[in-house]
């Protein structure tokens, strides 16, 4: 089993724009990447709930490079607490390798639909919250870092994601960051985060049978390189264009892709029909 050309171009063109909503969201780009992953593998005939575990792996392994790329841009802004930014992606590394070896054990729609409610709900709470007040100091704290960091690690692992999609909403909110600060810090937190997964999804799926061509466990490395070879560069440009927009303008636009993410993954546009 091996992708075509078709599937080629098409990873190639989510790849561009799963690194551009990485630097200007601060987040690993999922919503994008793992429709297109499941679809192109799918087409070349993997079972599917193989096919959403390889999704989630590879998605992991593109989530690193891109990551540290988003960083690399927005500590150029100043906007990377990087204490912070350590100790939460450590603790969360550790969870999302638990995470992930959960994952290999459990059906597909159970992980997708977790997934989608999961970020439903963050996007609820970000939308209806009240905004921290400015005269509030940002909460430096290693142990309340360690406690959401390990926790969200384990969600981070378990529906193949980043991290930073989770992680912002308790940024803003319970630990006081500007919301620059948050997507910022958050590719941070993804570069270590992203690691756990990875380990899980490969050690995982060692030897198992059904995986297509250029695959290492649950990671496939052709789509690997598909993905992050066009999503690393996009990174820096959504970088740059995150530090143009307004604080306020961004997180709607956040709260935007996550309530797109959490409904697609949920399944309803397709119960509805919509192409969308």
């Amino acid at each position: 089993m091996e992708i075509g050309l078709i599937q080629i171009i098409a990873l190639l063109i989510t790849g561009a724009g799963v690194g551009f909503a990485s630097g200007l969201l601060g987040v690993g780009g999922c919503f994008i990447m793992v429709p297109v992953q499941l679809w192109a593998l799918t087409s070349i005939g993997v079972e599917p709930t193989l096919a959403i575990r390889i999704a989630f792996g590879t998605n992991l392994a593109v989530v690193l490079p891109t990551a540290i790329s988003g960083a690399i841009g927005h500590n150029r802004k100043k906007a990377v607490l990087w204490k912070a930014g350590v100790v939460l992606g450590l603790s969360g590394l550790a969870g999302a390798f638990v995470g992930g070896i959960f994952a290999t054990h459990l059906p597909g729609n159970i992980l997708k639909i977790g997934f989608g409610l999961a970020i439903l709900a963050g996007a609820i709470r970000m939308l209806t919250a009240k905004p921290p007040q400015i005269d509030k100091k940002i909460v430096d704290n290693n142990l309340i870092y360690i406690l959401w960091g390990f926790p969200l690690g384990i969600v981070s692992g378990l529906i193949g994601i980043g991290g930073g999609v989770l992680m912002i909403p308790v940024m803003v909110l319970a630990l006081r960051f500007q919301m620059h600060q948050a997507v910022g810090t958050s590719t941070a937190l993804m570069s270590f985060a992203s690691i756990g997964g990875i380990l899980s999804y490969l050690l995982n799926g060692i030897n198992v049978s059904g995986l297509p061509a250029y695959s290492i466990g649950y990671v496939n490395f052709l789509q690997w390189i598909l993905l992050a070879g066009t999503s690393v560069p996009m990174a820096l440009v959504g970088a740059r264009a995150a530090h143009k927009l307004p604080a306020q303008q961004l997180k709607y636009i956040f709260i935007a892709v996550m309530i797109y993410m959490g409904l697609k993954m949920i399944g309803l546009f397709s119960w509805l029909h919509l192409p969308l």
